[in-house]
């Protein structure tokens, strides 16, 4: 993982798309938000940060993903890049709770879908200030989330 950190600056990592991603990245964006006193936002900032890099890892495994950060006027900029052409879509709205869902025999088969998948982009509108999507050029795209203190 290339980590470039600048004392009181933010971070800008790239690495391959591995499970270790997320630990590292959550690990790194508390230190760096304690660092410059914004340590209020760490539960939400670092759950962001978790959703975010785990679903390019999963649109993008072995291959190559960015991660930036950066502190703001009264809050943090936390965007992860992955060469994936999909967009990030929502499964479920915020408002579906636990007893609204019902069982799904299929989840229980190989390569199905246990039912938890798209629940991270709800999770990242309900707790960042603004977030979306920046596609690039000639491929991929940056999501992001901006969460003001």
């Amino acid at each position: 993982m290339g980590t470039h950190v600048v004392p009181d600056a933010g971070l800008n990592l790239t690495c391959l798309a591995a499970r270790t991603v997320p630990g590292r990245v959550r690990t790194l964006v508390e230190l760096r938000l304690v660092s410059w006193g914004l340590d209020v936002l760490c539960d939400d900032v670092t759950l962001i940060a978790s959703e975010l890099v785990t679903n390019a890892i999963r649109h993008t495994p072995g291959r190559e993903i960015r991660v930036r950060f950066s502190r703001e006027a009264g809050g943090v900029l936390l965007a992860v890049w992955d060469s994936s052409d999909v967009l990030p879509m929502r499964k479920r709205g915020p408002e579906t709770v636990a007893g609204d869902v019902s069982p799904d025999a299929s989840a229980l088969e190989t390569g199905g879908d246990d039912g938890t998948g798209g629940r991270g982009l709800p999770i990242v509108e309900m707790l960042s200030s603004e977030c979306g999507v920046t596609v690039t050029d000639p491929k991929g795209k940056w999501v992001w989330s901006r969460v003001t203190a």
